[in-house]
Formats: C-alpha cells, structure tokens, sequence
C-alpha cells in the first residue's frame, strides 16, 4: 500500500509548478496576442504594395517563376555578359558541332571544364562527323574576356560570364548548345534571339494596354458618338482573323527595309491588334464605376475628368490589367517567334527566337543537330513563368481574392 503524501510538501510543490505553467501560459497567450495586435495595425497601415507584396510571397510558384522572370531581364539587358562568342561570326569548318557540356568538378576539385570536340569528315556523305575527346580538357573560367560588345549603349566591354583563358578562344573555342548549319555559337546566338523576341513582347504589351486602357476608358466614362465611334472599331478589328491579319501585314512590308524597321513595324502590328479586348474591358468596368458614390463625390468637390479617371477609376482594377498584361506577354512572343518561324517577321541578320527556329524547318537539319530546337525550349519556359506570375500577381492584387 503507497504511503500517504507528508502534508505541505509534494503538493505544495506541484501547486508551484502548476502556477509557474499557467503564468508562463497566460504569458505567452499575451505575447501572443500582442503579436496579433502589432500585424493587424500593421495591416492597416499598410500602403497597397506592401499588401500586394506580402500576399505574393505566400505563393511559391509564382514567387520561382519571378525569379525566372529576373534572370530572362538581366539576359535581356546584358546579352554580350553572357554570351561566350560573337553570336554573327561564322565558322564554316565547324557547322553542327554539337553540345559541350560543362563538368565542374576533375579530380574532386571544383574545376569547370569541357571536353574537346575531334571532326572528321565522312568520305561517303561528305559531313563533318564530331565526338567527344576525353583527353583534352578545356578549362572554363568566369568572368573571362574575350569579343567586345556595348553595355547599354553606354560603354564597351569585353569581360563574359563564362569562356576561356584570354587567346584560346580561337584553337579551343567552347559551344555550350552547339553550332548551327554555319558554324555559329547557338548560346550567343540564343542569348541575343531573348533580348529581342521579350522587348517586343513587352512594347507590344505595353503599347496594347496604354491603348486599351484610354480608348476603353474614353469609351465607357463619356459614351455617346466617342463610344459608338470606338466600339466599331474594336468589332471591326475582333471580327478579322489575328493571325492571316498578322501574316498579311508582315508580308506587305518591303524586303529591303532595315532591321530597325522591321522590329518597329512588327512591335506596332502585334499592338494595334491586340488592345481590343482589354478595351472592351475596360469600357465595361467604367461603365459600372462612373455610378459609383465615390465618382460622384469626386465630380461634386471639382475634380477634374483626368483626375477621376486615373486617380480614383483606373486604380480600382489594377489587379486586372497586371494580369491582363502578364498574361498578353507570352502570346506577343509567341506571335513574333510564329511570324519570324515562317519568314513574315523578323528576318537574318536580326536574331530572334522565331529566327533561331528557322534552322529547324528542315527535318535532315533537326536530325543532324536536334539542340537547334532549344530555342523552343527557351518559349516554353519564357511563356509559362510569365503566365504563373500573371496569375500571382492577379491573386496578390486583388483584394477580394482573400
């Protein structure tokens, strides 16, 4: 039989320790609480980027697929920095060379290298046939000089991400995705073709949004003859085919037009056919906010018609035109890269994704080099980041999503 407590001991102790437990308890449930009451007014005075911002964070795809988006800038903005070779100089004796891929560790030590490439030409098709040669070793160094190229049109360099020790670019140059039919490096080639097919995509979108948003704005906040006016014209332009449209512009531009025209001219033809549907959009998003209290309020204390619609309209539906933007995005690069893939857009000696995709028309080409469809590769990953950030920044935006 267990022997009775003494009293004034254990359970004296043990009522301490209870005590301590609900003191530390009611502690942290105030702390707590506290904490809760600190993000809540930190939530309300919040500006709405910062709100937008820490609703974007939660979403970890399109927080990955932003930072996609990050690194397709910088290669947009600084193309030569990660090109290894001047992307227009060709080398004849070396078309369809194929993919050398990068070993970063010989010998257990972190020491990037890439094998040599051994041709010979086959005597019965005449073809240079390439393979690999495992006992040279070409050293691959960052940071490395070699052609010069302008940063932004502000200066000249020629430090690159990646390449060769400075003299060897010419006996043991390095093809990170091969070589095309003319001997030209497809990693330059490729990181110039990126900076052209996403600007155009981006002033594309950019012209097609500043359209829609003020000719459907013009159209749903005054109405009447400007509105008639604008909405056939949005009908006429919904009512023809986009891609004979496309076609049959492209097509009726002169051949001998320079590079610049031709990039302007396609920028222009995807963006004056591509606002139609976010101003019909935004006709009917003002035709409901122009009976809003918070209009009339506007319009009774004397704000002027600029002021009303960009300052108090405009901002309502921001969440819909970033998605709308984000989303337009991928279907201008699509529609340049099928433009210039059939020859009606951007031609040689511009470098575009379409224009890469060129060298793969031909079946005997895509089995003798299958990395020049790579540049598809580049479309698809460039369009689904965009299209999952579209959606993340849409959902972050939007405060009636959460």
């Amino acid at each position: 039989m267990r022997d009775n407590p003494i009293p004034g001991s254990e359970p004296d102790a043990q009522d301490e320790r209870f005590e301590d437990l609900t003191a530390l308890s009611a502690g942290n449930q105030a702390r707590i609480r506290e904490e809760e009451l600190e993000d809540t007014a930190a939530i309300h005075v919040a500006p709405n980027w910062k709100l937008t911002w820490w609703r974007f964070k939660k979403h970890r795809l399109a927080l990955g697929s932003g930072l996609v988006v990050i690194f397709l800038a910088l290669i947009v903005l600084f193309p030569g920095f990660f090109s290894t070779m001047d992307p227009q100089k060709s080398r004849a004796q070396q078309s369809f060379v194929p993919v050398q891929r990068v070993h970063f560790f010989d010998e257990g030590a972190f020491r990037p290298f890439v094998y040599g490439i051994v041709g010979k030409r086959n005597p019965e098709t005449l073809r240079m046939e390439w393979r690999i040669d495992e006992e040279k070793k070409i050293p691959v160094r960052f940071f490395a000089r070699g052609f010069e190229y302008d940063v932004l049109g502000l200066f000249a360099t020629d430090i690159h991400l990646v390449g060769v020790k400075e003299g060897d670019i010419e006996e043991d140059p390095i093809y990170l995705l091969g070589t095309d039919r003319l001997g030209r490096d497809q990693w330059s080639r490729l990181m110039y073709g990126t900076r052209v097919s996403v600007t155009i995509g981006l002033i594309s979108v950019f012209i097609s949004v500043f359209l829609g948003v003020l000719l459907g704005g013009i159209s749903g906040y005054f109405g009447g003859i400007p509105d008639l006016i604008i909405q056939r014209m949005i009908e006429i332009l919904q009512s023809l085919p986009a891609i004979p449209i496309w076609m049959a512009l492209t097509a009726a531009m002169p051949r001998d037009w320079s590079v610049e025209q031709t990039y302007f001219a396609i920028t222009l033809i995807l963006a004056l056919i591509g606002w139609t549907t976010l101003g019909r959009e935004v006709r009917g998003r003002f035709l409901v906010l122009r009976e809003e209290d918070f209009v009339m309020a506007a319009k009774l204390s004397g704000a002027s018609q600029k002021r009303i619609i960009f300052r108090h309209m405009v901002p309502t539906f921001y969440s819909h035109i970033i998605a709308a933007a984000t989303l337009a995005v991928p279907v201008m690069i699509i529609s340049e890269t099928f433009l210039s893939f059939l020859g009606l857009g951007l031609r040689p000696p511009a470098i575009s994704w379409g224009v890469l995709l060129q060298e793969a028309q031909n079946l005997q080409s895509v089995a003798l080099a299958p990395w020049l469809l790579l540049p598809g590769v580049a479309v698809i990953i460039t369009v689904l980041a965009l299209n999952i950030l579209g959606d993340g920044l849409r959902d972050a935006a939007d405060p009636y999503s959460h």
